[in-house]
């Protein structure tokens, strides 16, 4: 059974309620589920209040939400129904937020993996609404990430002329030349998929690590090259 097949008869079991499916878990009446349909589910709820912040729901938003998730033509009518529940529930993305960071607490890169996915949502029309970008703050505050985090997170998708590599990095540019070392390599082994994949999160996802790891990259070779490392 695919992903998408057992997340829609996750919700089926619970007459289609997102918010129903994150109570029960939070609250410990049900049974944990693979790590990757909690994920998945959460990524869906937290993406379609994402797509509304702006005021409006776009196709490019919902076909970024497909990309992102690499989604088999055969599986679009599962993502479709999930999507739309998601959208329709009464839950407040607040809400999702604090129960997807109890979900996954222990687990660091998998709640920055949300917001990465939830930022190429944001910027799939070309434009970042300035309600969008408070709506991620926002979520980012709720998972326990500090304004540098998501400043060097917020970097990495918004290239605009004050783009900064060592914000990518997350770095203060007086950092010495063995910390701007230290820091990259901590964040390459931290960022590399095969760890992403162990954490729980599902393979549809993997192409979220492989471009932070490429963003990552990038910034330390601009730095690098200026300093002639």
């Amino acid at each position: 059974m695919s992903l998408w097949s057992r997340i829609s008869e996750v919700l089926a079991s619970l007459g289609g309620s997102v918010s129903e499916f994150f109570q029960r878990l939070t609250s410990g009446s049900a049974g944990p589920p693979e790590s990757s349909v909690a994920f998945t589910i959460g990524m869906i709820a937290l993406g379609a209040k994402m797509a509304k912040a702006d005021g409006v729901v776009t196709g490019d938003e919902i076909r970024a939400f497909k990309d992102i998730f690499h989604i088999p033509a055969e599986e679009l009518g599962n993502v479709a129904r999930v999507f739309n529940l998601a959208k329709q529930d009464v839950g407040g993305y607040e809400t999702y937020a604090r129960q997807v960071a109890k979900l996954f607490s222990a687990k660091h890169e998998i709640l920055e993996d949300v917001l990465d996915g939830l930022f190429h949502i944001a910027k799939s029309d070309g434009l970042m609404h300035e309600r969008e970008l408070a709506y991620l703050e926002r979520v980012a505050q709720i998972f326990g990430f500090e304004k540098r985090e998501f400043a060097g997170i917020k970097a990495r998708h918004l290239h605009t002329a004050s783009d900064d590599p060592y914000g990518v990095l997350g770095l203060d540019p007086a950092a010495t030349d063995a910390e701007v070392k230290a820091r990259y390599r901590a964040l390459v082994r931290d960022n590399h998929p095969d760890r992403h994949i162990a954490a729980g999160m599902p393979e549809e996802l993997i192409a979220i690590a492989t471009e932070r790891l490429a963003a990552i990259n990038g910034a330390y070779s601009r730095i690098t090259k200026e300093r002639g490392l």
